[in-house]
């Protein structure tokens, strides 16, 4: 029996990159996974935080998640009655894959050019690693001047969202971008950070002690 035919390019190689590749290597596709990891969207929301996206392109790399098992798409109860995305097991394991590519892309956030466009819950992914071997564990709410975030570090079930925090945080950090892009790529811990009056943290507890002598 023939090959069934493929419905999109494929690299043809017995690689596991290349596999990998032909599932999420087309342009937009892991910009929409980081912004699925922070939960469930709408298709508004996300065409919102992907300044640049055109709907038909987002339209069509959603189709293909869905199709590769990296994404669902699922109807809210009342009173919402709106549909949204979100990642599946499959693409939840992207997460250390975006990690990876968010470390060694961060020394070309040197300056940040005028038509750049921004959103705090971006520099979550980062922080997140950095904050990984802390040895502690809880949810930070991050204050930039361009929004909230928070991340759950430590555990089995390290995460993030935009906003705020959804239980009460342990930890309550504020600080400019600068700053914390400079945390994410390990030049700047918080603690140094805090000494220095660039970071400003509140909190007791074990995870902003810990943060406090970093």
């Amino acid at each position: 029996m023939p090959p069934a035919p493929r419905s999109r390019r494929s690299y043809d190689q017995y690689c596991a990159a290349a596999r990998a590749l032909d599932v999420v290597g087309d342009r937009w596709t892991l910009l929409i996974v980081r912004e699925l990891l922070v939960g469930p969207r709408r298709y508004t929301d996300l065409h919102a935080d992907l300044p640049g996206v055109s709907t038909d392109v987002l339209a069509s790399r959603l189709k293909d998640m869905e199709r590769e098992g990296l994404a669902t798409r699922r109807r809210l109860p009342p009173p919402a009655a709106a549909y949204v995305y979100e990642l599946t097991d499959r693409g939840r394991e992207l997460l250390p894959v975006l990690q990876a590519l968010g470390t060694w892309g961060a020394p070309a956030l040197q300056e940040r050019r005028p038509t750049d466009a921004v959103r705090a819950h971006w520099f979550a992914l980062p922080l997140l690693r950095s904050l990984a071997g802390l040895g502690a564990e809880g949810v930070v709410q991050v204050r930039l001047p361009e929004g909230e975030f928070h991340v759950r570090v430590g555990g089995e079930g390290e995460s993030y969202g935009d906003g705020p925090a959804p239980e009460s945080p342990d930890v309550r950090l504020t600080l400019d971008a600068e700053t914390c892009v400079a945390v994410g790529r390990g030049v700047l811990t918080v603690g140094d950070g805090v000494r220095a009056g660039s970071i400003d943290l509140s909190g007791e507890g074990v995870l902003a002690k810990a943060l406090r002598a970093s």
